[in-house]
């Protein structure tokens, strides 16, 4: 416990950089991870703006990068994260290439979502006039932000996991602070209590946006 008391500056720092590369990341993945599974749902056969070509494409980048473990996919993205953002190591780095990594994943998550709306409800809309575009941002959308919401709470879970691995590029975090001071040094307190206030930022999330989609979809 005297050891973690003497780290107190180092673990709160750590938290904040827990912090900053999740936000950063939730919002670059976000909304890359939006336009992909947009792309991917308005292009596929039978979508509201069917293109064999694009939906091809879509889908080949979307099952290229996604399965890419993230410790490789550092090694892959790390020019262009120095292209983008000036470096690539550190927290800002990091934060960028967990958002890429990211974009893939939600892009399907968005696409599945967007797919499970009743087709009735897009048939309705288009009995009325609404074009695509309209269809997708009016009654696609708002039918499938509650379940939206949710998949993105489900992957800040493992953005919060990656933040860990971004350590190996010195991006820091709880996690890397964990396998310092805590791990290689033997110190159990000190490795559980990143842990545990880890656990804390998850369940905080998810509370939040389970709340939040709650309350949408009863509207």
């Amino acid at each position: 416990m005297d050891r973690l008391i003497e780290l107190g500056p180092e673990f709160w720092k750590a938290a904040l950089e827990t912090l900053y590369m999740t936000t950063f990341a939730l919002v670059l993945g976000g909304i890359l991870g939006l336009a992909i599974g947009l792309i991917l749902y308005v292009s596929r056969p039978g979508g509201l703006v069917e293109n064999r070509a694009v939906a091809i494409v879509a889908n080949l980048g979307v099952n290229f990068f996604r399965p890419i473990p993230f410790v490789l996919f550092v090694a892959v993205a790390q020019p262009f994260a120095r292209a983008v953002v000036g470096t690539g190591i550190g927290t800002t780095a990091g934060a960028f290439m967990i958002g890429l990594a990211a974009a893939f994943a939600i892009g399907r998550i968005v696409e599945q979502h967007l797919v499970s709306v009743s087709p009735g409800v897009i048939e309705a809309a288009r009995a009325m006039g609404a074009g695509p575009w309209r269809i997708l941002f009016t009654v696609a959308i708002p039918e499938a932000l509650g379940p939206l919401i949710l998949g993105y709470t489900f992957v800040v879970v493992g953005l919060i996991d990656m933040t860990a691995m971004a350590g190996l590029i010195g991006g820091g975090g709880l996690g890397a602070f964990a396998q310092i001071y805590g791990f290689r040094k033997f110190e159990p307190v000190v490795m559980w209590a990143a842990i545990i206030l880890i656990v804390v930022f998850v369940h905080l999330m998810q509370i939040l946006g389970t709340r939040l989609a709650r309350r949408i979809m009863r509207r």
